[in-house]
């Protein structure tokens, strides 16, 4: 019946007749107070039937108010004949309506709690005194309760507070005896978790958790687990922020001994592992829960696991499934998987966007990633752990710094306490202030900061004891301190009334490698904005994939036109004149550019017909610099709102780098993106900094130095001495026949040279020489002839008057200015690949048979078919016989004659073998074999490298590591998903292979950063070898080359010191010797180092031994031969 009536019927023999009698609250408190009329002659004439038990109420003497207790109310005023009525007064016992609540009771509460509300109806004082009742017993007790908390769980939100406070009792009744309470007892514990509010989820944990321990019934166990389970489709993003709780608790169940606590553990694992939302990591679920029961399925889990790509943002719950495995992984006795782990680790921290998300596992992961950084003996797997422990030492300041971020129950409940007038609450009213609590906070956790979703959520729990209104107007004023707590600070976050070209947000790769995740990016018209972030962090990527229109959110073309301007010129289109270059461009021609108009913009850059660079030359014959201002003009030309420059200054001279600065800073309505590790550039042309910091791009005003400022260990970029990279180049090994390490291995004598097609030399009468000694440093304006110099010396080129000399056992590394032609045809192959493949056949460097000097012209070709007259001797009769031969080729073999001079081996024409047979250079080169001299020459100086160093994998894995790519790059990455800077580490490591004995750098510093270039420096002051740097960059060459050769239209003029003339007589002796090697198998062989120098009275005995053997025709051995051609015996 309705809780605001009672239907007093006509007793028995009576008219079938009822009357209404209205029930009215009178007082607050634990009393319902009814008004009855009820005539006095019935209580006079049947006082002990119907009233026995009813006693006056003082407060209510005058009123005749009666108490009577609840459950005997109905029966007692039943048994009253119909009469006429006059006014009484009884109140109710709500501590007794619960107390003895029997089943027919159910749906009288249910409907009152509805109707009245959880506070009037009773239910926010008593709930204890139902759940007590809940673990009763008597069956009809617990069957009538547990029936009650069900339907308030089903029908009424508003009881959850108090309903969920039951979980406890309706769990341990899953041990009852009989069936139908355990089976109530399951029903009513789903009923709870199936109805509670999603967001109010992790209040039913605790509970939960308490019954999971093993010395609980093995039934409660289970059902508690199998709660959890229904939470899955209940709140499953509740469920999987809640995860770091929910698995180490599952975990111990799942290796219950008991069959069903573990099948209903590893059910709900698997649902937990259903709501982890990160699609990296979904095939791997089987097998991580594989791995929680199976351990020595850890290890191939930890390689497949390795090999995973992650993209997707790492929260929470991906983490709590996958630290219990990187926790094994760790642990484990082989060094593999310890790597693995680390590795998994070190890819994962990296995209996790909220560090209070990593939180929880820190605690774990660090220590056992510490221990392995200390005892891991294997020194590349320690580097990877290492790695891994930096990251997440890094998580971890920065989960500290923003622990206020997160919902804090306690802070909470003090805002929740203020703002609802409650810092004294208790009983009812703290219960729902602290369920209120937990459901702010999970939204908070989630981001869920909407106020409408904060009314939905939380109206209907604290409309228990405040008026609608209130609450709405108070639930508003804790979101909006919420949402303050929450608040980070915008990095890029700027008032300004410049034109906004992009605001976006989005995630960038190259190949498997994640280089920006969900980041933001906000550009404004006119700005300059210097893109910094160390070598390999993929700044040229994110520009060229702006300018490919590949970033998400990005306008597109008919909105924001963007232009990537490079210096670098492709193999095909290098034929092309300047003009032609520029007009053959995609998106020149798409616009209908005229080649006049091409040919007056390229005039103010500077291409004019009396000028250095000339319009109609070939780009092939432009300096790097011309190059550059090339792609400037092509850029101009575009009219493009944002400029991509990579490296504007690259190859730059001090003129031209002033020129690219004021042209930069005249550009007030184009923005610019730069890449540069000229810090002076970034300081005179910036207004804002861009940096990679941890896959984010962050923002800051002003230039340079104001990034500095707020950024110190930025500093590293841009000097060399806070460097703490190390490149180790190798050291050359002496030369036969040199004894000092001022001689000169390298000649230039009075060259000229002039470029097909030109009628202007570009070199005049060149003079220069090399030493080991030698340090020098080239400078010039762009276009002065530095590089065709440098071509010149190392035979890529020839002169057309003048010499060029090379000692024969000399082997020379070259970079060139464009250092990626060495590998560009090779970009499918790996480092390691790349450089066994350039030196495989039997130490022979490929890349040198392409050189001009080794290709053979039309006239040598004829000279080495003529037939020349050789004289044989018959060895028994002495008689001279002549012969018309002609040579084939050289086969390899070289000697030095009695004259000191070398004689080669050579293979006649129509001979099917080897003659055996040794010519004169001088006779050789008079055939037209002078270059194939060169080529045995460098083969025979080449494979005297490789006794050193075997041309192994793992040797050339240590090779590239000296030269700065780690051997994650170097064994693992193809070329061409390197970057610029690590494409250079490997051709500085192609060239330095066969340990040569001068070094030649033609701008290393372009592609490098500044930690690079400070590793390379020291390389260099270390090399016993000779070396040449061209270069713009002054800092970099004023500290290492004490000698300059100037170049200036063609003219050379040397200053400085030459170290080739102060070390003349340094003999070569002092050169540090090699004491071992590293065979093919990694083993270190020590090497035996020569004969000690004999004293006068060995030297007469070792020559008087010589002249026996010669004049008995004895072969001498090396130390024999050596004393011989130096005492002149021969």
């Amino acid at each position: 019946m309705p809780s605001n009536e009672i239907r007093l019927l006509r007793g028995t023999g009576a008219a079938s007749s009822t009357k209404k009698i209205s029930i009215h609250r009178v007082e607050p408190g634990n009393w319902n107070v009814f008004r009855l009329s009820i005539v006095p002659t019935i209580l006079r004439r049947r006082p002990s039937s119907v009233l026995s038990s009813i006693t006056t109420h003082p407060s209510f003497l005058s009123s005749h108010v009666y108490r009577l207790p609840f459950h005997n109310f109905c029966k007692t005023i039943r048994s009253v004949p119909f009469c006429t009525i006059s006014e009484t007064k009884i109140i109710m016992s709500l501590e007794e309506k619960f107390a003895k609540l029997s089943m027919d009771d159910v749906s009288n509460v249910v409907e009152s709690v509805k109707s009245e509300g959880v506070e009037k109806s009773g239910l926010a004082s008593n709930f204890s005194v139902l759940s007590a009742r809940i673990g009763s017993s008597d069956d009809a007790e617990a069957l009538a309760a547990l029936s009650t908390v069900k339907s308030l769980a089903e029908e009424c939100p508003a009881a959850q507070p108090f309903v969920k406070e039951c979980l406890g009792a309706c769990l341990e009744q899953a041990v009852a005896k009989t069936k139908e309470v355990r089976d109530a007892a399951k029903d009513t514990a789903f009923a709870i978790c199936d109805n509670v509010n999603p967001f109010a989820m992790k209040s039913l944990l605790p509970t939960i958790f308490a019954e999971l321990p093993v010395e609980k019934k093995w039934q409660t166990r289970e059902l508690a687990l199998q709660c959890l389970g229904r939470f899955k489709a209940v709140a499953p993003k509740q469920l999987g922020d809640a995860l770091p709780l929910v698995v180490p608790e599952v975990t111990a169940c799942m290796w219950d001994t008991k069959k069903q606590v573990k099948v209903a553990a590893t059910e709900t694992m698997q649902s937990a592992l259903d709501v982890i939302g990160n699609r990296d990591i979904e095939h791997m679920t089987a097998k991580i829960l594989t791995a929680i029961t199976k351990p020595k399925e850890v290890p191939e889990i930890m390689h497949q696991m390795a090999g995973v790509t992650f993209v997707q943002s790492v929260e929470s719950p991906a983490l709590a499934m996958v630290v219990p495995l990187l926790l094994r992984g760790l642990r484990e006795k082989n060094t593999a998987t310890k790597r693995q782990a680390a590795v998994i680790i070190d890819n994962m921290s990296k995209l996790v966007d909220n560090p209070i998300d990593a939180a929880p596992f820190l605690p774990l992961l660090l220590p056992a990633l510490e221990t392995n950084a200390e005892s891991i003996a294997d020194p590349e797997a320690r580097a990877v752990t290492e790695r891994g422990v930096a990251q997440l030492q890094r998580l971890k300041g920065l989960a500290d710094k923003q622990m206020s971020i997160r919902g804090d129950v306690s802070k909470l409940e003090e805002i929740f306490k203020e703002k609802f007038n409650a810092k004294d609450a208790e009983g009812g009213k703290l219960i729902v202030i602290q369920y209120a609590c937990t459901i702010a906070t999970t939204l908070m956790d989630l981001k869920f900061m909407e106020d409408l979703q904060w009314e939905k959520n939380l109206s209907p729990t604290l409309q228990t004891y405040y008026s609608k209104e209130e609450a709405s107007k108070n639930i508003e004023a804790v979101r909006e301190k919420a949402e303050t707590m929450m608040e980070i600070p915008d990095d890029d976050d700027e008032e300004d009334d410049a034109e906004e070209l992009c605001n976006c947000q989005f995630t960038l790769a190259y190949g498997t490698k994640i280089l920006l995740h969900n980041t933001k990016m906000k550009l404004l018209r006119g700005r300059r904005y210097g893109l910094l972030g160390p070598n390999d962090c993929g700044k040229t990527t994110l520009m060229r994939s702006i300018a490919n229109n590949q970033v998400e959110g990005f306008p597109d073309v008919t909105q924001v036109r963007t232009v990537f301007v490079e210096a670098d010129i492709q193999g095909e289109q290098s034929h092309l004149s300047c003009v032609d270059y520029v007009a053959v461009d995609p998106k020149i021609a798409a616009m209908g550019i005229e080649k006049d108009k091409i040919r007056e913009v390229l005039g103010t850059v500077g291409f004019t017909e009396d000028g250095k660079a000339k319009p109609d030359h070939a780009v092939s014959t432009l300096s790097g610099g011309w190059r550059m201002k090339l792609a400037l003009a092509r850029a101009m030309l575009q009219q493009a709102d944002i400029l991509l420059l990579d490296e504007p200054t690259n190859h730059l001279d001090v003129i031209n780098v002033a020129w690219v600065k004021t042209y930069l800073n005249s550009l007030t309505n184009v923005t610019s993106i730069i890449v540069s590790h000229d810090s002076g550039l970034l300081n005179d042309c910036c207004t804002n900094i861009l940096s990679f910091d941890n896959l984010k791009l962050r923002m800051y005003k002003g230039n340079l130095d104001e990034y500095v400022k707020v950024n110190p260990a930025a500093r590293s970029y841009f000097s060399f001495s806070e460097s703490k990279m190390k490149f180790r180049f190798p050291q050359p090994g002496p030369i036969e026949g040199v004894k000092s390490k001022g001689k000169a291995l390298m000649k230039m004598s009075k060259c000229t040279f002039t470029y097909p097609g030109n009628t202007k030399p570009t070199l005049f009468d060149i003079s220069v020489q090399v030493s080991l000694s030698s340090r020098v440093a080239c400078i010039g304006e762009n276009g002065a002839g530095k590089s065709t110099m440098i071509k010149l010396l190392v035979g890529e080129i020839e002169p057309q008057e003048g010499d060029v000399w090379k000692h024969p056992n000399a082997r020379v590394a070259y970079v060139a200015q464009h250092a990626f032609h060495h590998i560009e045809s090779h970009l499918s192959k790996t480092p390691n690949e790349y450089i066994r493949w350039r030196f495989a056949n039997g130490g022979e460097d490929k890349e040198s048979l392409v050189k001009v000097t080794l290709q053979y012209s039309e006239e040598e070709i004829a000279l080495q078919k003529k037939p020349f007259e050789l004289q044989i001797v018959d060895e028994a009769s002495g008689k001279i016989s002549k012969v018309k031969k002609v040579v084939s080729e050289l086969v390899g073999g070289r000697k030095l004659n009695k004259s000191k001079e070398y004689e080669y081996e050579v293979k006649y024409a129509g001979s099917t073998v080897d003659s055996g047979e040794y010519l004169p250079s001088k006779t050789l080169k008079k055939m037209g074999w002078e270059k194939a001299m060169k080529a045995v020459d460098l083969k025979l100086a080449q494979l005297a490298g490789m006794f050193v160093k075997p041309l192994s994998t793992k040797n050339v894995e240590e090779h590239l590591e000296g030269c700065g790519l780690a051997r994650e790059f170097g064994t693992h990455y193809r070329m061409s998903a390197l970057s610029g800077g690590q494409k250079v580490k490997v051709v500085i490591a192609a060239a330095m292979w066969m340990q040569p004995h001068i070094v030649i750098l033609d701008e290393p510093t372009n592609y490098l950063d500044r930690e690079s270039l400070g590793a390379l420096a020291g390389a260099i002051e270390e090399f016993d070898g000779g070396v040449i740097i061209i270069s713009h960059n002054n800092e970099f060459v004023s500290k290492l080359c004490p000698e300059t050769w100037v170049m200036d239209a063609g003219h050379l003029e040397t200053k400085g010191d030459a170290d080739w003339m102060l070390k003349q007589d340094t003999k070569i002796e002092d050169q540090q010797q090699l004491q071992e090697m590293t065979d093919a198998a990694g083993n270190k062989v020590e090497i035996q180092t020569g004969p000690k120098k004999l004293s006068k009275k060995e030297e007469k005995a070792m020559i008087k031994k010589i002249k026996t053997k010669i004049k008995n025709g004895e072969a001498l051995d090396t130390d024999e031969e050596e004393l011989a051609f130096e005492k002149e015996l021969m």
